[in-house]
């Protein structure tokens, strides 16, 4: 009785070896599927060949997406109810933009001075702006914020924790 006691056990003991086996591989996978995918960004062009992207909504319920501003590699936060694309003072000076004039701007802390500026090239998964109005803030918040500036130009539509930016259609008239 004890041998086929002490069998069951070993068999009990490697499927479980298994099982563990097979959610580690599962927890690594999904790992490096979002290390491959920061912010659960996905770049197309559609049928009509319009380019968008496609946005995950994080789990604090933002939308997150890599990007430039004058060829420097940046972070944005989305939002439609920033009227401009705002970043901090600090990536303002490391790029080199021009402080324009001092204006007081509301921010979700209430109102703070910031500076008016112009920033050459904004591109987001391929979505290219040029001359771009944005603010220079100089509050606590160190995120660029992707706001209307920039958005204003594109189809956005929202559903399923998911946030669509698209190319608007050109539409060609023949005279």
């Amino acid at each position: 009785m004890v041998g086929m006691a002490n069998n069951s056990n070993t068999r009990l003991g490697r499927r479980m070896l298994w099982l563990a086996s097979i959610g580690l591989l599962g927890g690594l996978y999904l790992l490096f599927s979002m290390l491959d995918n920061p912010g659960g960004m996905v770049s197309s062009v559609d049928s009509s060949g319009a380019t968008m992207i496609v946005l995950e909504q994080d789990r604090s319920g933002h939308y997150q997406a890599e990007g430039e501003i004058n060829g420097f590699a940046v972070s944005f936060l989305v939002d439609t109810g920033a009227t401009d694309v705002a970043l901090p003072a600090s990536l303002a000076r490391s790029i080199g933009l021009e402080f324009g004039p001092k204006v007081q701007v509301m921010t979700a802390a209430g109102p703070s001075p910031a500076w008016m500026t112009r920033l050459d090239e904004v591109n987001v998964g391929g979505l290219r702006r040029n001359n771009v109005r944005a603010t220079i803030t100089s509050g606590e918040f160190n995120g660029i914020l992707l706001g209307m500036s920039f958005l204003k130009h594109y189809n956005l539509q929202q559903q399923d924790g998911q946030l669509v930016i698209r190319q608007e259609q050109m539409v060609l008239i023949d005279e």
